[in-house]
């Protein structure tokens, strides 16, 4: 799988297009990207007869019902696994749409590309696929490299503060895992006053982090779930807002569950507690705090016993030790897990 930071989009689709000589085109979008950036790809010509597929904008749509409208329509015109899936949106979109490309005639190639922050850094890459099923995060899903990732900075513009700091959770996760240089990085990056230039040079690096790691692990058997940092919590709190009706977005939810897991290495591997209050500072500046009571504290860990990451009863974590110190493989508490909810609402 070739990641490409573009300079010119349509260049550089327009060679992978050529590379695959597929038969059909099927694009892939949501309501919202098929308004913002659908039209730089009609741009080019070797796109202008492709069937575009729109789906529902929003995590909550990435579904069965989602996934099964995606192959009758692939069905229905003619689609062959000679056919090309280009997914063009953020994560969502690239999610799902890896999923249904990669099961349909048992696999079709796909290229994915990303049009948010979030995408770029988290689904995108790394060749996870998936679909949310009875309320659980990416519940169903295989892994299914895309043939190509193309990430144009450009269309990170069209995105408002809050999907631009969703995207940031990510790569301050990168950050944690690599080194103190990557974390000073992240510190100093300012998402009040955004510099697309310094943005992409920092994207490449957290890219780089991320798949070094998935080509080490391919199928998160070891160290590929040094990914997973903040995502136990976060994907407890992710889910726990959509029960509430009130949906937040995906990096929020992992920027928490940041601060809880960390807490959680500090009290189980001595992570310096210093870093933790940078971590907090940054979290309550540009994401605020998730609010829940104590009386939910019983459905979150629920939550928590359902992740796909558990491999026993065993709720499991990636923890720090320091900055760049991973421990994969660890377990806590109830009572710690409640101790870490409570440290997080005391805000």
């Amino acid at each position: 799988m070739a990641t490409i930071i573009s300079n010119n989009i349509l260049s550089d689709l327009n060679k992978l297009i050529d590379e695959k000589s597929a038969d059909s085109i099927f694009i892939l979008t949501d309501e919202k990207t098929k308004e913002l950036c659908l039209p730089v790809l009609f741009e080019s010509e070797k796109l202008r007869n492709s069937h575009v597929i729109s789906i529902a904008a929003g995590d909550e749509n990435k579904n069965i019902n989602s996934a099964l409208g995606i192959w009758e329509y692939m069905v229905n015109n003619g689609a062959t696994r000679a056919s090309l899936m280009i997914n063009l949106g953020g994560g969502m979109i690239t999610d799902i749409g890896g999923f249904t490309a990669s099961t349909f005639k048992r696999g079709m190639d796909y290229i994915n590309i990303s049009t948010t922050l979030l995408g770029a850094v988290d689904a995108a890459t790394g060749g996870k696929t998936g679909i949310n099923f009875l309320g659980l995060k990416n519940e169903i899903g295989v892994f299914a490299p895309a043939k190509a990732v193309l990430i144009s900075v450009d269309f990170f513009k069209t995105l408002d503060d809050k999907n631009l700091r969703s995207g940031f959770a990510e790569m301050v996760k990168h950050a944690l895992i690599d080194s103190r240089e990557s974390w000073n990085e992240v510190l100093a990056f300012d998402l009040n006053h955004i510099d697309f230039n310094k943005l992409k040079t920092l994207l490449k690096k957290n890219i780089d982090i991320k798949e070094s790691i998935v080509a080490a692990d391919p199928k998160e058997k070891g160290i590929r779930k040094a990914l997973n940092l903040g995502h136990t919590f976060g994907h407890a709190f992710e889910s726990l807002s959509y029960r509430t009706e009130e949906p937040v977005l995906h990096g929020y939810a992992v920027a928490w569950g940041l601060l809880c897991e960390l807490y959680l290495s500090h009290i189980k591997l001595n992570f310096p507690k210093e870093d933790i209050l940078r971590l907090r500072t940054l979290i309550k500046e540009y994401y605020g705090m998730f609010y829940f009571s104590c009386k939910q504290y019983d459905a979150l860990y629920e939550l928590m016993t359902h992740d796909k990451k558990n491999e026993s009863k065993d709720i499991n974590f990636t923890l720090l030790s320091d900055v760049g110190e991973i421990k994969i493989n660890q377990t806590a508490s109830k009572d710690e897990i409640f101790e870490c909810f409570d440290y997080l609402r005391e805000g």
